[in-house]
């Protein structure tokens, strides 16, 4: 992800037939982890997640090999559909944090959560620096990127080797046939829901329109482009060290808030500055105010619904935050062609305005469903 964070939007920006498409590979792949959450789910569901997550290590291995033949083609429209192929390798990565808290008892949900998130620090370095580093290997642009991918995945199924998943008898019980309409009017699972779904609408539209605006439109270099990316992304996953001790102290509601705070400090930084500085600020207090709303909504989502449904709510809750994801994506590049970067941020400020409102909400109704028993 972090790879193609950097790579996708720029050689969507060369290869793109306009200016307005250049996101459109990181879009499509973010529609295709929406469009493969559901069957990475049942799929897990039938054969456990270790084997399920082999199968797809092999599916983004083939989504590399596309990816390599279509830049050797110059071929947007084949680069576009190796990026949704990578995207359901990224829908059954996803899961990992739900396998892990499947692994520890309720009170450790949010730590183990947050160690799995905790390995995007990892990635936030090596996956720009594999981009740069395999841009030049071969004589077509960013070709070895996509070889040095190949490799990252091969390495991560002989760490997956080592992985025992939870009880057979946990794994393979069976569902109940709790309505999703039921599941939706539960007002704890539609906000940890939205809380996910609006963590990434706003950290995926301004992360994808960054690079495009740093490098294309405000003529920063490649190099400081790169080191904001990293930066963001680190800044998305180091937080999850401290999460779980600030969760015990302000609890999962409490962490949304201060997300939301992160982005409005976004949002106001932006507004007044385009400086590299800036953006650095900007893209790190965006990475951790996505790791406050994302972990929260991850962590109050098991406990929202029976554990008899956790495929299916799990299944929900990432096709909407991915759907919702890729929709902001692909928006980018048409909005920065059309509007300016703090009319763009501005424009943020309407995502934040409804999920302040939903925890408002939902502290209503669990507060008058108290009462009522």
């Amino acid at each position: 992800m972090p790879l193609m964070a950097l790579a996708s939007s720029l050689i969507g920006a060369e290869l793109a037939p306009s200016p307005n498409w250049a996101t459109a590979p990181i879009a499509l792949m973010i529609c295709g982890t929406a469009i493969a959450v559901i069957p990475v789910t049942q799929l897990m569901r039938k054969i456990g997640r270790k084997v399920a997550l082999f199968w797809f290590m092999l599916v983004g291995i083939l989504g590399c090999l596309i990816a390599i033949a279509a830049l050797q083609l110059a071929s947007f429209a084949l680069f576009c559909f190796a990026s949704f192929i990578l995207g359901a390798l990224s829908a059954s990565l996803m899961q990992g944090r739900f396998a892990a808290m499947e692994s520890v008892s309720p009170d450790n949900h949010a730590r183990a959560a947050s160690i799995v998130m905790g390995g995007g620090i990892i990635a936030a370095y090596i996956g720009p620096e594999l981009a740069i580093l395999g841009r030049q290997m071969s004589t077509v642009d960013y070709q070895g990127s996509f070889a040095l991918a190949i490799a990252c995945i091969g390495m991560s199924a002989l760490v997956l080797s080592l992985y025992k998943p939870a009880s057979q008898t946990l794994m393979t019980a069976t569902q109940t046939q709790t309505p999703t309409m039921t599941l939706l009017s539960n007002p704890s699972f539609f906000l940890a829901l939205s809380s996910g779904a609006i963590a990434y609408v706003i950290m995926s539209f301004v992360m994808t329109g960054t690079p495009i605006s740093m490098h294309h439109f405000y003529d920063h270099s490649l190099l400081d482009t790169k080191w904001v990316i990293q930066s963001h992304i680190a800044a998305m996953f180091l937080p999850s060290f401290i999460t779980p001790f600030l969760f015990r102290h302000l609890g999962i509601r409490g962490m949304m808030l201060i997300g939301l705070l992160c982005y409005c400090a976004t949002i106001g930084i932006g507004f007044l500055n385009t400086s590299v500085t800036s953006f650095w600020w900007q893209l790190i207090l965006l990475g951790i105010g996505w790791n406050f709303l994302f972990i929260g909504g991850t962590t109050l989502l098991p406990s929202t619904h029976p554990q008899q449904d956790r495929f299916k709510a799990q299944g929900i809750n990432d096709f909407t935050v991915f759907s919702c994801q890729a929709i902001a994506a692909l928006s980018a590049g048409w909005a920065l062609n059309l509007l300016s970067w703090q009319q763009i941020l501005i424009g943020c400020l309407l995502p934040v305005t409804i999920m302040l409102g939903l925890l408002i909400w939902e502290r209503s109704r669990t507060t008058n469903a108290k009462i009522d028993r």
